[in-house]
């Protein structure tokens, strides 16, 4: 049972920290993977804690690139699996998405975890855990090299929330069209990945749900750099609003 009280005024981001620490306790996510959330949070209280019009355009972007996609792969991590699998497993459903399981910081009990709970949140299929299907994908020196030959590496488009860097690189270097989940406009995968939705998972992943269960969904024009500066502007536009007038 939760302590914390429904009129909090930022009830909502202590639900998701407890979330985390709950995914902790459980297994799913590591230690780094709540110092992570940690930054991002601060992104979010920046952005002022709602979807922006820019992170809406990402999203509509987003899904149509996955709706049209030959083969989609949404990759998942300790934090994701703590904070929304069903809406994983939802959305993998919707586009025809695989789902493969893919940490910087490999432990195979963490793997079987995370994988309990997807299946729990209605995953017929997880892939990343078989070694026999294991490959690597080049330039990329962490765990996260490891991919199954059935779900990432042989991706054309790959959902990737909560991303570090140096794969978003490699993946892109492999030619695949990478979409992402960042709160923070200015890390490399933000600024590397083919569409960033700048906007807090747990409040987005709904919208990109409703966005590829639309039948009338268009392409529309997107360019990752000029949406991305733009919610530069947006952040520096709430701390104008929110710094105190002398």
């Amino acid at each position: 049972m939760s302590l914390i009280p429904k009129t909090h005024p930022r009830a909502k981001s202590l639900y998701i920290r407890e979330r985390l620490v709950h995914g902790f306790d459980d297994g799913l996510v590591a230690k780094e993977g709540l110092m992570a959330h940690g930054r991002g949070e601060a992104f979010d209280y920046l952005l002022g804690e709602k979807t922006s019009k820019y992170a809406q355009n990402a999203i509509h972007a987003a899904a149509f690139l996955l709706v049209n996609a030959s083969y989609p792969v949404i990759s998942v991590n300790g934090n994701i699996a703590a904070l929304c699998p069903r809406e994983i497993v939802k959305l993998a459903g919707i586009v025809n998405a695989k789902i493969e399981v893919n940490l910087f910081y490999a432990n195979e009990k963490r793997k079987k975890n995370i994988v309990n709970v997807l299946r729990k949140a209605g995953a017929k299929e997880v892939l990343g855990v078989d070694s026999k299907s294991s490959t690597r994908i080049s330039g990329l020196d962490s765990a996260r090299r490891i991919v199954d030959k059935n779900g990432i590496y042989k991706a054309d488009v790959i959902l990737v929330p909560l991303e570090d860097g140096d794969r978003t690189i490699a993946l892109k270097k492999a030619g695949k069209k990478v979409i992402t989940f960042d709160l923070n406009p200015l890390s490399r995968t933000a600024k590397t990945a083919d569409i960033t939705i700048v906007d807090n998972v747990v409040r987005a992943i709904n919208r990109l749900i409703l966005e590829c269960k639309s039948k009338k969904i268009q392409k529309t024009p997107f360019n990752n750099k000029k949406n991305l500066a733009a919610c530069v502007l947006e952040i520096k536009k709430n701390l104008s609003r929110r710094l105190p007038h002398a």
